[in-house]
Order: structure tokens, then C-alpha cells, then sequence
């Protein structure tokens, strides 16, 4: 069975930085992308960015230039690092590992990490 497990977040005030880690255990078929979603009180679940197997990367318009996604596809590890952070980044970040079962893609999910930006 595949575990994903997020760790790195925390408390940090606005214009801060910080570093969140994903690592995924287990067996992958074949390993399409990793990717960042988070999730604020009150609102769904959003896209935040996401790296191919071939490393390239996507991101919401809304943390360009902010946030760097990077991964280790032999570790099945994915990073995110967040550079000058704003309130309303504040959400449980959660790692997507997207695995190709031909003729169709598995989703694994861990259980979050929390970021707070507040002064």
C-alpha cells in the first residue's frame, strides 16, 4: 500500500519562508507527478503547483514567484518552498503523488500540513 506523509509546516509571519516536504511509500506504478494542493477554513481544496516526472512544473497564478516546487522522483519525495508569505496562504497543505495505471491515473494523498502566516 502507498503512504504519503507531509511534514515541515508551521508558524510563520507574513513576508516569512518556509519549506514543506512530502515523502511517499510503497510501490508506484508509474510515476506521473507530484503536486501541492492546500485547503483554507471555510474553502476548498486548491491547486497550489506540481511537478512532472520529466520536471516540469505548473503553479496558480497566485504564488508565481513566490513558491518553488522541486522533487526527487527516485526518493518519491516532493518540496515546496514558500518564500514571502501572506495571510492568506494560511491552509492545510496536502501532497498529490499522481501514478499512471494505464487506463487511468490513481491519486495517493497524505493527511496535511498545517501553515500559518500571522503576526
Amino acid at each position: 500500500q502507498v503512504q504519503v506523509v507531509e511534514s515541515g509546516g508551521g508558524v510563520v509571519q507574513p513576508g516569512g519562508s518556509l519549506n514543506v516536504s512530502c515523502t511517499a511509500s510503497g510501490s508506484i506504478f508509474y510515476l506521473h507527478s507530484m503536486a501541492w494542493y492546500r485547503q483554507a477554513p471555510g474553502k476548498q481544496r486548491e491547486f497550489v503547483a506540481s511537478i512532472s516526472r520529466s520536471s516540469t512544473t505548473n503553479y496558480v497564478d497566485s504564488v508565481k514567484g513566490r513558491f518553488t516546487i522541486s522533487g526527487d522522483n527516485a526518493n518519491k519525495t516532493v518540496y515546496l518552498q514558500m518564500n514571502s508569505l501572506r495571510p492568506e496562504d494560511t491552509a492545510v497543505y496536502y501532497c498529490n503523488i499522481r501514478d499512471l495505471q494505464r487506463p487511468k491515473y490513481v491519486d495517493y494523498w497524505g493527511r496535511g500540513t498545517q501553515v500559518t502566516v500571522s503576526s
